[in-house]
């Protein structure tokens, strides 16, 4: 049974929302009910705000989107610094947050009429060499240009905090402390390396977080067990291991020649700046969510599939009542059952491949609850202005171009886009990995060994940031990693060489099933000639 007040779910049949204290924040003067341990974003979403932002240009409408910083939808004034990213800070009894762009505020905006007009007065958009014309001209108009744009004004605020430097030293950083970072901080730290594992969340678990799904897989690979529950697990396993530091809050900026730059939140006023010199370094910072280009794609409700997942499974916050999904690999379907978990309703599951791409269990069991699912079709736009109202799909013909006549309407407020992953490769390019685009494996992925060693010697990936695949496989690759530092550095013996060989034997063997050939074939194409291990 699913008992939802004012946005947020009361019970739910699997996760057991633990709400902190109940405080007060202000958006644009209005309070707001929250609870600390939920994001702005979360709680202004809970509250029935959808529009966070207008767009740079137009003043379109712009909303909650990926619940993990890496877009700028939600980008707000927070006790008057500008341009915070509000799905990442969390709630402070009497905080102050402004929407930053749009007269009087981003949901009433007058500049919206921009959307409308700006089209048919500059039809090809290269229309500021207009205003350059004279320097008088040119000031008139850059003054009021800047009351277009849709980002934040400087501070009115004055920052006070302070962060001091601190000076670490290990045997091996692990950047990430998702499934495939905790892993192989466990396997290098319980063979007797040191190791400091650092996360840029309040909490572990990565992706696992969200998953209320029972994994597949053999009893070593937790079959049988929720996502969230092997995170806590994961998370048990790495505090019992003394040698392991672990640090939350605490956001990697660089990594140079060995040595990592990251900045530690202490508080809302204090902080720390690391300078981390690491012998080994094992980098498992996962992926983020593609978009999908079809009409109104940006609109407020309009979500990544992960986003969702955020605001239902780890906020307890209902996205909607009646979704569309696209996608139909195993994020939209574990999505779409997720969602009926808690008591929303889904339209239909939209894909534009002749068949479903996820497991058959998973499309079973979503067809049972009387999800149509099409394939062979596409999303063509999103309705509404403010906030999505509706969707059009049409069916595809065999040059992946939509056939006329075949539109059909679906009536929903919410649509999810599950149509796969990018790595987060950042920090990898930064550091001088040589990378390459593999589509078997997502997108660009650094060249690695068979122990999941870079081009860069000491410098490691796991998870998804080598390449997308399921958690169990980021459990498994971390385990090589962290086995294989653990090794090179002179720890663990016989014993630690014994069960790498074991774990690269498990690993081939996990991806050995017809689902696994197109990861194989990715990798052919970006593993390294590995060194002996003797």
């Amino acid at each position: 049974m699913v008992k939802i007040e004012h946005g947020r779910l009361q019970e739910h049949p699997i996760v057991d929302f633990k709400r902190g204290k109940e405080v007060t924040i202000y958006f644009n003067d209005q309070p707001v009910k929250a609870y600390e341990g939920e994001t702005v974003a979360a709680a202004l979403y809970a509250a029935g705000v959808r529009v966070f932002s207008r767009s740079f240009r137009w003043h379109r409408p712009r909303g909650f989107f990926c619940a993990i910083g890496k877009c700028s939808a939600c980008m707000m004034e927070v006790d008057g610094i500008p341009n915070v990213r509000t799905c990442k800070v969390y709630v402070r009894d009497g905080m102050q947050v402004r929407t930053q762009s749009g007269l009087p505020d981003a949901e009433k905006d007058v500049f919206s009429i921009l959307d409308d007009v700006i089209d048919k007065v500059f039809p090809h958009g290269s229309h500021y060499s207009k205003f350059t014309t004279s320097k008088k001209v040119r000031e008139f108009m850059v003054k009021r240009m800047r009351k277009f744009t849709g980002f934040g004004n400087p501070p009115r605020a004055v920052f006070q905090g302070r962060a001091e430097l601190e000076e670490i030293e290990t045997d091996v950083l692990v950047v990430g402390g998702g499934p495939g970072g905790m892993s192989a901080a466990i396997n290098a730290g319980k063979y007797g390396a040191k190791v400091l594992l650092v996360d840029e969340n309040p909490f572990l678990g990565g992706q696992l977080v969200k998953q209320t799904h029972r994994f597949f897989g053999s009893a070593k690979e937790r079959a049988g067990t929720r996502g969230i529950r092997i995170a806590g697990i994961l998370e048990e396993e790495l505090m019992g291991i003394e040698n392991v530091e672990v640090r939350k809050e605490t956001r990697v900026f660089g990594i140079y020649n060995g040595e990592a730059g990251a900045y530690q939140r202490l508080n809302d006023d204090e902080g720390k700046l690391l300078r981390i010199r690491a012998k080994k370094i094992v980098v498992a910072t996962g992926a983020y969510e593609r978009t999908l280009i079809f009409e109104n794609n940006d609109l407020p409700g309009v979500y990544g599939a992960g986003g969702v997942q955020t605001l239902m499974n780890v906020y307890g916050i209902k996205p909607g009542n009646m979704g569309l999904i696209v996608g139909s690999g195993n994020v939209g379907l574990i999505l779409t059952y997720q969602l009926m978990q808690a008591g929303v309703n889904v339209a239909a599951i939209v894909e534009a491949m002749p068949r479903i791409g996820g497991y058959f269990v998973h499309a079973a069991k979503v067809r049972r609850l009387g999800v149509p699912i099409y394939v062979r079709h596409t999303i063509l736009k999103a309705k509404g202005r403010k906030s999505v109202e509706g969707a059009v799909i049409a069916k595809l013909d065999d040059r992946w171009q939509p056939i006329p006549g075949t539109e059909k309407e679906i009536k929903c407020d919410f649509i999810c886009v599950a149509v796969g992953l990018s790595p987060t490769h950042e920090l990898l390019y930064q550091a001088g990995c040589e990378m390459k685009f593999v589509p078997e494996l997502g997108g660009i992925v650094p060249l690695r060994s068979k122990f999941n060693e870079t081009s860069v010697k000491g410098l490691y990936v796991a998870g998804d940031v080598a390449g997308i695949e399921e958690a169990t496989a980021a459990i498994m690759e971390g385990r090589i990693a962290g086995i294989h530092v653990a090794v090179t550095l002179g720890y663990g013996g016989e014993e630690a060489k014994k069960e790498l060989e074991e774990a690269v034997k498990e690993i081939e063997e996990f991806r050995a099933g017809p689902f696994g050939e197109r990861i194989v074939n990715g990798l052919k194409k970006c593993t390294l000639e590995d060194e002996v291990i003797s």
